[in-house]
C-alpha cells in the first residue's frame, strides 16, 4: 500500500529545447527522487530523470517509456547517455573509444521524438538510496554516502550490510521497479498513456519478468517490451564440459569477430557469414560437444579443421580446447601475436595486453573498464550542471558491491539451478497478445551473444498468431551497439517503426 510522504523528495525541474534534423520542440525534465514504500513507511528513495515533451499531443496518448540498465548493479546513464536521451557521448563512428575529457552532444537518434523518457536507477545505483530506519523522512540529496568507519570491526565480527541489502535480490528488485512504474503512473496522471518498457543485459531480464509482472500484479498494461543485449536465461552464460548449448551459441559471435579482423577464413561478408555460422554450430558443432569422443577421430578433426578457419585460431589450438572456447581465450588469442586483447563486450575493441607472458590475460576489459572514465563524467556533468540536481551523493555507475550481493533465488520456489525469464515473456505475450517485443544485439558481443536469444525464440512454440509481435534485430557493434553511428542509426529507425505500429492512431 502507498502511503503519502511526509517530506516530499527533492525533484529539480528544468525546461529545454530538442532540434534535430527538421525536429524542434520543447521539454521538460524531472530529475530527482520518488519514495518507495513498505507497510505505509517509506524505505527508499528511487532516484530519475524524466523527459517529457510539450504540446505535441494530449498526454494521455503519448507513449511512455521506462528504462533501466542492468549489472545487477548498473545505473540507468549507460542507455541515458549513450543512445536515448537528449544528449549522448561522442564516440568514434565505430563506437572506438574517444579520449578524455568526454565529450557530450545533442542526440538526433534520442527517442524523445517519439515516447517520452523515464531512467530509473535501481536502489543502491546512481543517487537512489535505501533510507535507515531512524532517518526514513530524510531529504535523499542531502543524505551524502556513509561514511567509512573510524575505527576497523573487531577481529571476527562481520560488518553489517548495507542499509540497501534487501533490495538485492531478483523479487525485490522487480517489485521496487514495479512500485515504482505505478507510483509515477500516478503522480504523473499517466495511466491511459501507451507503456513500453526498456533494458539492457541484465535490464533485459528485468524487461521479459516485469512484461508479465506489470500486467498481473500492478495492473500496469504494456504496448511493448523491448530487450537490448539482454541475458534472459543464465544457463546460457554458462561454460562447462557438460553445457552443449552456450558454446553453439557463441560461436557465430566469434566468427563475426574474427571477420571484422580479417581473421576469418570464411570471409568478411556477415550477410553469408553468419547464416553460415549459425548453420555450423547447430549441424556440426553441437553433435561434436554432444558425442565427444564417440565421434570418430578424422570427423571431429574435420570439424576442427573448419571450426578454426571460420574464428581465426589454429586448428591445433581448437583441438586441445575440443572445440570449446572459451570468450576470455578467444579474446586472447585472436590477436595475441599482435600483443593485443579484445573487449569481451565488444570484440571489434582492443587494447594492448600488458602482461603478454602470462598464461592468462590480467589486465582490464578494454570495453567494461574503458567505458567508466566516460559515463561517470558524463552523466555526472548533465545531472549536475544541465539538470540542476543539487547532491552531496555519489552516483553509482556501477556498483560492484550490488553485484557480488545479489541474491537469484527465487522465493516461494522450488526450482533449482540457474535462473531464467523466457517462461515469463512467453506468459506476458499470452496474457497481452496485443504487447510488441523487440530484441537486440550487436554482433561482437562476446557476454551475451546474439544467437543465444535467436536460440531461445526458436523454443517459444509461440502460437501463430503471437509470432508477428516479437521481432529480433540485429547489428553490428557489442553490447553497447548503438556506440557505433550506422547501428544506432539503424535502431532509431527500427524503434520509430515500433511505436508507429505499437500505438494505435486514435490512441495517439
Amino acid at each position: 500500500m502507498v502511503a503519502e510522504s511526509q517530506s516530499t523528495p527533492t525533484l529539480h525541474t528544468t525546461e529545454h529545447t530538442f532540434a534535430a534534423g527538421s525536429e524542434t520542440f520543447t521539454y521538460t525534465a524531472l530529475a530527482g527522487w520518488q519514495t518507495l514504500y513498505e507497510r505505509e513507511k517509506p524505505v527508499a528513495e528511487i532516484f530519475h530523470v524524466a523527459y517529457l515533451r510539450q504540446g505535441s499531443l494530449p498526454v494521455s496518448g503519448r507513449p511512455l517509456t521506462f528504462v533501466f540498465n542492468g549489472g545487477p548493479g548498473a545505473a540507468s546513464a549507460y542507455l541515458h547517455m549513450g543512445a536515448l536521451g537528449p544528449k549522448r557521448i561522442q564516440f568514434g563512428p565505430r563506437g572506438s573509444l574517444p579520449p578524455s575529457p568526454v565529450r557530450v552532444v545533442d542526440n538526433a537518434e534520442s527517442w524523445l521524438q517519439f515516447s517520452d523518457l523515464v531512467f530509473i536507477d535501481p536502489v543502491g545505483t546512481g543517487f537512489s538510496r535505501a533510507l535507515p530506519k531512524d532517518k526514513e523522512n530524510a531529504d535523499p540529496s542531502k543524505a551524502g554516502d556513509p561514511p567509512k568507519s573510524a575505527s576497523p570491526e573487531p577481529a571476527g565480527k562481520a560488518e553489517d550490510p548495507p542499509k540497501e541489502a534487501p533490495f538485492w535480490d531478483v523479487e525485490r528488485d522487480l517489485k521496487s521497479l514495479g512500485e515504482f512504474i505505478q507510483g509515477f503512473l500516478s503522480r504523473q496522471k499517466r495511466w491511459l498513456s501507451p507503456i513500453f518498457i526498456a533494458g539492457e543485459s541484465y535490464g533485459g531480464f528485468r524487461v521479459a519478468r516485469l512484461a508479465k509482472e506489470l500486467q498481473s500484479k500492478f495492473g500496469v498494461g504494456l504496448s511493448g517490451a523491448i530487450l537490448i543485449s539482454p541475458a534472459i536465461e543464465f544457463s546460457l552464460l554458462e561454460t562447462t564440459d557438460y553445457n552443449l548449448t552456450t558454446w553453439a551459441t557463441l560461436f557465430p559471435s566469434y566468427v563475426a569477430s574474427a571477420a571484422h579482423h580479417g581473421l576469418s577464413g570464411w570471409g568478411e561478408d556477415l550477410g553469408v557469414l553468419l547464416p553460415k555460422a549459425e548453420g555450423f554450430a547447430q549441424q556440426q558443432l553441437l553433435p561434436l560437444l554432444a558425442m565427444g569422443e564417440a565421434m570418430p577421430e578424422t570427423e571431429r578433426q574435420r570439424i576442427y579443421q573448419e571450426l578454426a578457419a571460420g574464428i581465426g585460431l589454429s586448428p591445433e589450438y581448437v583441438a586441445q580446447q575440443g572445440g570449446r572456447i572459451k570468450a576470455t581465450s578467444f579474446a586472447r588469442e585472436l590477436l595475441r601475436p599482435q600483443r593485443q586483447v579484445l573487449g569481451l563486450y565488444d570484440a571489434s575493441v582492443t587494447a594492448v595486453d600488458p602482461f603478454p607472458d602470462r598464461p592468462t590475460f590480467e589486465g582490464s576489459d578494454p570495453t567494461l573498464d574503458g567505458l567508466d572514465r566516460l559515463f561517470t563524467a558524463a552523466i555526472n556533468s548533465h545531472l549536475r550542471d544541465t539538470l540542476q540536481v543539487d547532491t552531496e551523493l555519489t552516483y553509482h555507475l556501477l556498483n560492484f558491491e550490488v553485484f557480488k550481493a545479489w541474491q537469484f533465488n527465487q522465493k516461494g520456489e522450488f526450482k533449482q539451478g540457474f535462473i531464467g525469464a523466457m517462461d515469463e515473456l512467453r506468459t506476458s505475450m499470452a496474457l497481452n497478445p496485443h504487447m510488441r517485443v523487440n530484441i537486440h544485439h550487436g554482433f561482437y558481443d562476446l557476454v551475451t551473444p546474439y544467437f543465444a536469444s535467436n536460440h531461445l525464440v526458436d523454443l517459444m512454440k509461440l502460437d501463430p498468431r503471437l509470432k508477428a509481435n516479437l521481432t529480433l534485430q540485429h547489428y553490428r557493434g557489442g553490447h553497447m551497439f548503438y556506440t557505433w553511428d550506422p547501428s544506432r542509426l539503424e535502431w532509431f529507425a527500427a524503434m520509430q517503426k515500433l511505436y508507429r505500429e505499437a500505438v494505435p492512431l486514435d490512441a495517439a
